[in-house]
């Protein structure tokens, strides 16, 4: 999930960044010195040549214990998440920020010894006789950067993936979440030394402190804007980089689904930590002739849902007073530009508290800054659409999304789509749900993001797939090399090259 575009390109003093908490030593305090993050992982990499590649009872003992300190802390997390956000129900928390992480590491321990296996490969004629296999190596040190809408799950989920394929970490948590930090740097103190899993702190400059280090491997969860300077201080040190960004992903209402059916499937997606999530839907297309109908259905399903507006103690707060004016203006320059703005609920606002029920916005228009950027936020745009054709190809003029959900139960456009639109990954007739998907990739494409960090192919991500060849006591090598134009070589010659 993403951060949004304004939250880090914050100028910082030095006497800010950092915080000294009495948790754990794991933290970077408030002196903040890039030798100290150099040390840490200079400490690390030392740590891993000595041991470079943990055996299988070794890593699956490091992910129970990481479960282990999850499950003990589970409480302070959900406390800790709705004092940073300022309201964030316990429901919410569990099931979006630690139901994950176990379900995710009860699904690793599962499978772990069939990826650690080496994968056998054929030789050829050419090479006979000769083995040939893949190993699958631990990279050495991981460093993950950490947003601020699911820092639970954000930096436990990289993490296990990160420690299964044998790997050590540094993880640089957000500044926006301090109460949450403090959990997570004490349950990863339970289970870790600093040398396995240590933690860093601190505001813009640190985090770009971090993204420079030399790492064997750095994954960023954040915007689009910032993953781009991510990627370019971490090609000083050829760092391969695996970015979840996020954009606009949108929602295509198809002409055969009930409206009911659709709003249905989509409500929570874009509810749920109220709307501050990467894969939320971002926008809706909506047949122009069921716009109203669309709009009505909307705000009563979310009634039945919030009740109290923003006074319902289920629906997350906007995370920071910073964001919540973010979205405000996002409304104010939409409204200034003609459109029409609607709260799903009479109680709709409480700006002390930066909370603001879901607003569906019509009759927009792409200069206004909510058709422009990631809105990440109880914000969304309704576009309608003439047919199908339209709005297929309003999405394929525009960037590649990190999520794309399809409400149809028509086979043959459900195939369409599939296969003829870009998107990190796609839901139909759901929303969100695709990444809660254990045993599948999760990743962007294009602005949205490259790489993968969730099942097989995030622990594929943090090992290096080394293919190794195996002569025994035969040495058929000998028959090609100089010198040249013998009867066997040109035997050979005549047999491969045709």
């Amino acid at each position: 999930m993403t951060v949004a575009p304004s939250t880090v390109s914050e100028r910082v003093t030095p006497e800010k960044i950092g915080s000294n908490h009495p948790a754990s030593d794991n933290i970077v305090t408030d002196h903040f010195d890039i030798t100290q993050l150099q040390f840490q992982l200079d400490q690390q990499r030392q740590a891993f040549n000595a041991q470079p590649y943990p055996d299988l009872a070794e890593r699956i003992s490091h992910l129970k214990a990481l479960k282990k300190a999850i499950l003990n802390h589970k409480k302070a997390l959900c406390q800790a998440l709705d004092q940073d956000f300022g309201q964030r129900s316990n429901h919410d928390s569990l099931i979006s920020d630690v139901l994950p992480c176990i379900q995710n590491i009860n699904y690793t321990v599962k499978r772990l010894k069939k990826w650690m296996k080496p994968s056998r490969r054929h030789a050829g004629l050419l090479l006979a006789p000769a083995k040939v296999e893949v190993i699958y190596q631990p990279l050495g040190v991981v460093g993950i950067i950490v947003p601020w809408n699911f820092p639970v799950m954000l930096s436990m989920g990289p993490l296990i993936t990160t420690l299964a394929a044998g790997n050590r970490a540094m993880i640089k948590l957000s500044e926006f979440t301090p109460k949450t930090n403090v959990v997570i740097t004490q349950l990863l103190a339970d289970a870790f030394t600093t040398e396995q899993v240590s933690v860093v702190e601190g505001e813009a400059d640190v985090a770009a402190a971090f993204s420079g280090l030399a790492f064997d491997h750095l994954i960023f969860t954040g915007s689009t804007t910032v993953g781009r300077h991510v990627m370019r201080a971490a090609a000083d040190n050829l760092t391969p980089v695996t970015l979840e960004l996020g954009g606009k992903s949108p929602v295509l209402v198809a002409p055969d689904m009930p409206l009911a059916t659709a709003v249905e499937r989509m409500i929570f997606g874009k509810s749920l930590n109220g709307g501050q999530i990467c894969v939320a839907p971002d926008y809706a297309l909506v047949p122009e002739e069921k716009v109203r109908d669309f709009v009505e259905e909307y705000k009563k399903q979310f009634n039945k849902m919030y009740p109290k507006g923003v006074a319902n103690k289920d629906f997350t707060s906007v995370i920071n007073a910073r964001q919540y004016q973010r979205l405000s203006d996002y409304l104010t320059d939409a409204k200034q530009q003609g459109a029409e703005i609607i709260p799903c609920h009479d109680d709709a606002r409480n700006d002390e508290q930066h909370r603001m029920v879901t607003h569906l916005v019509l009759e927009t228009k792409d200069t206004m800054q909510l058709m422009q950027d990631e809105i990440f936020g109880p914000i969304l745009p309704i576009v309608p659409y003439h047919s199908i054709d339209d709005a297929l190809t309003y999405i394929q003029q525009r960037p590649r999304p990190l999520a794309f959900y399809l409400m149809s139960f028509d086979p043959e456009l459900q195939l369409r789509v599939k296969t003829t639109t870009h998107a990190g990954g796609m839901a139909i007739n759901e929303s969100i749900f695709q990444v809660a998907a254990d045993d599948a990739p999760f990743g962007g494409v294009g602005a949205s993001g490259m790489g993968h960090y969730h099942g097989h192919e995030g622990f594929l991500t943090f090992s290096k797939a080394k293919t190794v060849l195996t002569r025994g006591k035969i040495n058929t090598g000998k028959l090609v090399t100089p010198p040249y134009g013998g009867i066997i070589q040109k035997i050979m010659l005549a047999f491969f090259i045709r």
